[in-house]
């Protein structure tokens, strides 16, 4: 499938900025899921510094903020051709070992409720299939509900809120995962939805090692596995490894960022 996406995020601020540097996830690499063409990052407000693959795998640009400016917009677009592979990226691998995959962040630290949640997985020998029932059982306990979580929000706040988004359904898998001592992952990118181009924000999902599969995807949030609707950007531990943009500023006053997503084929 033939995807065409734009994805522009602004930083307004009601007062000059002195400095400010964003770190930007926004290149999907080629991959045998995805094929990259005529992909374009561009600044108003500032510039790229500098750019680089991190041990992820994910591309990476550093982009200064004008200084005195009072907003910066960054812009992503281009085509990707997707490829269905029901949700199974493979045993293909980069730089980060398998048991990077396992370490705790504190997005994904494991408390009662992930903990009791991850029994499923311990006591299952079909590892897919508990996977798969896990993540259910997650959507369950956790309707997809916007505004109750945050984006500094744990695994297990958002099970004890009992609602979360896409972020949260991802890291809730994540921490089950790693609790039961498999290695687990985060994935930003894009969905395409049927029916509706313009988005709030791009998506997140999150995949698993299974030793006969190798890296298998799972959206809790629609309770799917990924298929050739889905565009990767970044991989990483937990959702600040993967996020497309982050970022500091030095300087007084306040900001606010506003997100266009656009997906269509």
């Amino acid at each position: 499938m033939q995807l065409q996406i734009s994805h522009t995020t602004t930083y307004n601020f009601d007062e000059p900025v002195d400095y400010a540097l964003q770190k930007v996830r926004l290149r999907p690499q080629p991959t045998h899921l995805q094929d990259v063409g005529g992909w374009s990052v561009t600044v108003d407000g500032g510039k790229a510094e500098t750019n680089y693959l991190d041990h992820y795998g994910n591309h990476v640009e550093l982009i200064s903020v004008t200084p005195g400016t009072q907003s910066v917009s960054i812009t992503a677009a281009g085509t990707v051709q997707t490829h269905d592979t029901s949700g199974i990226f493979g045993k293909r691998y980069g730089y980060a070992p398998l048991w990077h995959f396992k370490q705790v962040t504190g997005a994904t630290a494991a408390g009662a409720k992930v903990a009791d949640i991850a029994k499923i997985l311990i006591s299952s020998d079909d590892q897919l299939k508990a996977l798969h029932e896990m993540s259910a059982m997650i959507l369950k306990a956790a309707p997809y509900e916007i505004g109750v979580t945050g984006s500094n929000t744990t695994a297990e706040e958002a099970l004890s809120a009992g609602a979360g988004v896409c972020q949260d359904h991802a890291q809730i898998f994540i921490a089950a995962c790693r609790a039961a001592k498999i290695p687990a992952r985060y994935i930003s990118g894009y969905l395409m939805i049927d029916g509706q181009i313009d988005q709030d924000a791009t998506h997140a999902w999150a995949e698993a090692h299974i030793a006969e599969l190798g890296w298998v995807g799972f959206d809790v949030s629609n309770g799917v596995s990924p298929d050739d609707k889905y565009v990767r950007i970044a991989a990483g531990r937990d959702a600040r490894d993967a996020s497309p943009i982050e970022g500091l500023r030095i300087g007084p006053g306040n900001e606010a960022m506003t997100v266009s997503v656009q997906v269509q084929q």
